[in-house]
This record gives C-alpha cells, structure tokens and sequence, in this order.
C-alpha cells in the first residue's frame, strides 16, 4: 500500500508539474504531455487512443485555441488531470477491469448523483420535474456512496437534482474527496460569491449552466429573470477561474438555435469550455413527443455538429447521435447510472425505473442488479450506433429489460414510457430514425 501511495504521490508531482510547462507554451508542450500520458497509459487502448488524440490535436486549430483557453488556469487544470486523468483514467481503469471480472458485470467510470430532488424552479418538460421534492440524501448516505465509488476505481461524479445547489451539504462534502472530479448540472441561479469562491480554492468542480437559447428562450421556460442570472453565475466563474460548461436540451423548437454559429459563439465568449446537448425525451413533468426532434433535425445535427467541432474552440457532446463514439448506450451500468434522491438505483437520468435502493445495498451489490444485467446483455441494441437509445430508438427493447427485471417505476408517470400514448408514439418516432439512420450509415459506407 505504501508503494502505491508514493507512486502516485510521485505521478501527481509529474502531472501537476506537466501543465505548469503545459501553460508556458501551450502549442508546444501540448504535444510533449500527450506523450507523457502516452507513456503512463494502463493498456494498449488507453494508449492507441491517445495516439488519435495527438492527431487529432495535430490537424484542428480550434482544439489547441481550446488548450490555449484551459491553460490559462494552471491549477485547475493540474486538479483535473490528477483527478481524472491520473485516478480515474488510469488507477481507477485498472480496479474497475479487475473488480468487473469478479462481479461479472460491468463496473462504469462515473455515476450521476442527485443529492437532493428540491429546485428554486418550476420548468416544464422537466425530466426530473415528476420525483417527490421532498427526497434527499442524508449527508452521511451522500458521503458513503462517494468512498464507495472509489473503492471501485470511480473518481468521476456528476451531479444533478432537483438543484445540486439546493443542497445545503453540497459544497462541504465535496472537499471532503479532493481526490475526485465533479460536475454539477445546475440552473446557475444559487450561486453567489462565497459559493464561487470555494468552488475558485477546491477546483474539483465544474458546473454546467442550463439554457434553452438566448435569453427570450431560457426564460421562457425556467422563468424571467433566469437567463441574467445565469450571466451572472457565468462571471463569477471566470473571477474565479473555474472551468464550467454549458448543458442544453435540444427540442424540434430550439435546435437550430442552439447550434447557430451565434450561440457557439457567444458560449465561447462567456467562457465556456463544454456544452453538452441532450436530445429531448419524453419523460417527467408534462412530457410532450412533440417536443422530440424531427428525423430531419436529428440527421442534420450530426453534420452540424460536427462541422462546429472543427470549427469552435468547444468541446461539443450530442447525445444521443454520439452513440458512435460511445459505442452504443452508455447507461445500465455500462459506462454510467444515476441515484437519484430517493435512492433508487436507475439505469440512466431518463429512464426511471428500479430494482433496487442505496439506503439498503452498497455499490458493489446494487452494480449486480437485475435490470444492468437485463441492459448489458442485450448491449448494443443494434449495430448502427447511431441509433444507441433503448428509449428512444429501440423501446421495444427497454419494454422487455423492464418485464424481465422486474423493475418498477421510481415515480409516477414513468410507466408511460412503455405502455401507453407515449409509447405508441415512440414505436413510430423511432421506427422512422432508425429508416433514415441505416441510409446515413450506408452513405458513409460507400464514401469510404
């Protein structure tokens, strides 16, 4: 245990002194860490994908701007490299390989967390606007799931709710494990200066800023005044040198403005580092499939969005048309799963359904859970990753995981996923991507 602990005291030395030198000429010693990650990589992938990475770095100007953005804070930077890079990617990878052999099953690399199911705010279409509000994680419950966590090699938390910041024991607990990476998806409305200021010293923490659009949109739907106070959270940030992104939902009504040249832009110009985009799906508080993008706008966002990634210095996320990356559906287990505020032990953040509860079981056990497994056997659901989804893409196949699980509804409503109108409507809606994604799939096909 001790060689262990020197010699990771002795790589987070290398890492944190890495970007120091990184900072100082960015363009240079970009390339010269990459090949000191290379070097410190746990197997032949880890480092193959680094190699692409390097490449990838080599012919796109807009990803070293980025570089150039991220450098000019060293420290918190240094903390993500150490706790992503150095605990989660590489110690954390090899307990989560060998803890996978023994459980049988597999051991993911982050999970969402809702501390709390409270919220300041009231927005519809919310997907988690239908759990009771009054759920929350005892602090010392919250606590134990994060030592658990990197029992099996997991450093990497995200956070969501309800609003993380709503929860009073949030940022205490949080410094409590420096070792470890978060995100919080947040509606930016809570934060204040001392609350910004702890975030600036900690720098293990990066929030990720709710918006629907411009200010008209973002108002629109979580209330006057909310778009500003966003902005306002977005300085605080940037005083304080914390990395934050922004998380978006991508409707048949905002689509083309979210991924207007504009609204990048303006991201870019308030500081943002990430914005990831998830495709809306019908689930929580007054759920709408017309709301769900067309086949149309989900097509041409896979050439928008990857246009912008060569294009913006800003990494792009598009779930669910990243499903190539990802090699099908992260959840179940498989890369990620989400606790939420009650405890229940859900598949992922839109799929609210469960065979079992963290007050009662402890990580290990409930990563052995009946629906993962029903979940991981059938994974991928279909050989196109562009069609990655088991609710939106194939619900025919989430109404059998669910049937042969035996797994219940974590709220009310839930259940509309599969059985009933919505379910109806997602048979068609998916049947009618899954048409024109194997013609997307076959076009590349005979380009390459």
């Amino acid at each position: 245990m001790a060689y262990l602990e020197v010699k990771r005291a002795a790589r987070e030395l290398a890492l944190d002194k890495a970007v120091h030198y990184l900072a100082k000429d960015p363009d240079k010693n970009l390339f010269v860490l990459l090949d000191f990650a290379e070097r410190l990589a746990f197997d032949k992938e880890q480092k193959r994908k680094i190699r692409v990475l390097r490449e990838h770095f080599k012919d796109n100007e807009q990803v070293r701007e980025q570089v150039r953005r991220l450098s000019k804070n060293p420290r918190m930077i240094s903390k993500f490299m150490i706790n992503w890079v150095g605990n989660n990617m590489l110690d954390g990878q090899r307990k989560r390989v060998e803890k996978a052999k023994e459980l049988g099953v597999s051991v993911p690399s982050l999970i969402l967390v809702d501390p709390t199911a409270a919220c300041n705010l009231r927005c519809p279409g919310c997907w988690a606007g239908d759990y009771s509000k009054a759920d929350s994680l005892a602090p010392d419950l919250f606590d134990r799931i994060l030592r658990e966590a990197k029992e099996l090699g997991i450093y990497w938390i995200v956070l969501s709710g309800g609003e993380p910041f709503a929860y009073p024991h949030l940022l205490d607990i949080i410094s409590d494990h420096q070792d470890m990476a978060f995100m919080v998806y947040t509606n930016g409305t809570l934060i204040d200066e001392e609350k910004a200021r702890r975030m600036g010293e900690m720098a293990n923490i990066s929030p990720a800023f709710s918006l629907e659009g411009w200010e008209k949109e973002t108002d629109a739907r979580r209330g006057k005044g909310t778009f500003e106070k966003i902005r306002n959270s977005m300085a605080l940030m940037r005083e304080n040198g914390i990395f934050f992104g922004a998380s978006v939902t991508a409707t048949s009504e905002n689509v083309d403005i979210l991924f207007s040249d504009d609204y990048i832009d303006w991201l870019v110009e308030e500081g943002a580092v990430y914005m990831w985009s998830f495709h809306y799906v019908p689930v929580g508080r007054n759920s709408d499939t017309n709301l769900m993008l067309s086949v149309d706008q989900r097509r041409d966002l896979i050439n928008k969005v990857s246009r912008l990634r060569n294009e913006k210095p800003i990494l792009i996320a598009d779930f669910w048309n990243d499903g190539e990356a990802t090699q099908g559906c992260i959840a179940g287990g498989r890369l990620y799963f989400h606790i939420n505020a009650a405890g229940d032990v859900e598949p992922c953040a839109f799929a609210h359904f469960s065979t079992d509860n963290i007050k009662d079981k402890n990580l290990e056990e409930v990563l052995q859970n009946p629906l993962f497994k029903a979940m991981q056997k059938r994974h991928p659901y279909s050989e196109n990753y562009l069609m990655p989804c088991p609710i939106i893409d194939h619900p025919h196949v989430l109404r059998e995981i669910v049937a042969e699980s035996g797994a219940r509804p974590t709220h009310k409503g839930a259940e509309y996923l599969i059985d009933g109108d919505i379910a109806d409507q997602l048979d068609k809606i998916s049947s009618r991507w899954r048409e024109e994604a194997e013609k997307v799939k076959s076009d590349r096909a005979i380009k390459t």
